[in-house]
């Protein structure tokens, strides 16, 4: 395991060891921080959007000149 992954789930473990309560706090402070908050909102996107099939990019800029 890569120590990014590492501290990760040190971090993970920690959250999941708060209650409810707690976890909504720390998550609620988490997204006031604008920076965190889009950091956040990219990744749900990315982790939502995971088995959507993809295109090239310079066809999807084909596409929008039309």
């Amino acid at each position: 395991m890569k120590a990014v992954e590492s501290r990760a789930e040190i971090y993970l473990m920690a959250l999941q060891s708060l209650s409810k309560t707690e976890r909504e706090a720390v998550i609620a402070r988490l997204l006031e921080d604008p920076g965190l908050r889009e950091d956040i909102l990219d990744l749900i996107t990315i982790y939502q959007r995971q088995g959507e099939p993809s295109r090239p990019f310079r066809e999807y800029i084909a596409e929008t000149k039309r």
